[in-house]
């Protein structure tokens, strides 16, 4: 199990182009091709690796890990996300000299761009998933009235208004926002 997590996650570490939730649709094929983890796991596991210090795919890898395997799994996890970008550093960083002014490398990093915003882009739509709308609903324009989680909703609302109202550090942020989502989860 330790090995496959590694790999699955050197995996997501190869393709996820873009940082960490770029790798989120990554993440939610691979609960669903394991198991190991729920769709509200990957809830807890954006507001987690979003509030903690540290890269955001590397705080996934953590949680993941930690939650398919205990503490082996929270520490292979993210050294199997990290190795391929530490390969390709290392390879690339012996080569630019010498591939720097090439049409080819710069074409090859420009087009790299659009599959990096749209891995963005759809780990966004799962975060707003995941956040605004009732478990199990997917996000369409049929259930849009009906499926969205209006608690949720007016919270964020609230809290980003807020939080432009008063102009505080973001750190101010995230703390008074989880503060005010675990009183709600407690109070529902």
């Amino acid at each position: 199990m330790l090995i496959r997590l590694m790999y699955e996650f050197f995996k997501i570490g190869l393709f996820s182009i873009g940082g960490g939730l770029a790798s989120l649709p990554f993440i939610y094929e691979l609960s669903e091709k394991t198991g190991w983890f729920t769709l509200y796991d990957i809830s807890n596991l954006v507001a987690v690796s979003e509030a903690t210090p540290g890269p955001l795919g590397v705080n996934m890898a953590t949680y993941v890990g930690y939650v398919s395997s205990g503490v082996p799994g929270g520490i292979l996890a993210p050294i199997g996300l990290v190795t391929p970008s530490i390969i390709i550093i290392v390879i690339v960083a012996k080569f630019y000299n010498r591939f720097k002014e090439s049409a080819l490398v710069k074409d090859i990093f420009y087009c790299l761009r659009p599959v990096s915003t749209a891995l963005i882009l759809v780990a966004g739509i799962s975060v707003f998933q995941l956040a605004l709308m009732k478990a199990g609903v997917a996000f369409t324009l049929e259930n849009l009235t009906t499926g969205i989680n209006w608690k949720a909703a007016v919270l964020m609302v609230v809290l980003a208004l807020l939080h432009r109202q008063i102009k505080k550090h973001p750190i101010i942020a995230v703390l008074s926002s989880g503060v005010v989502g675990i009183i709600l989860q407690f109070a529902v």
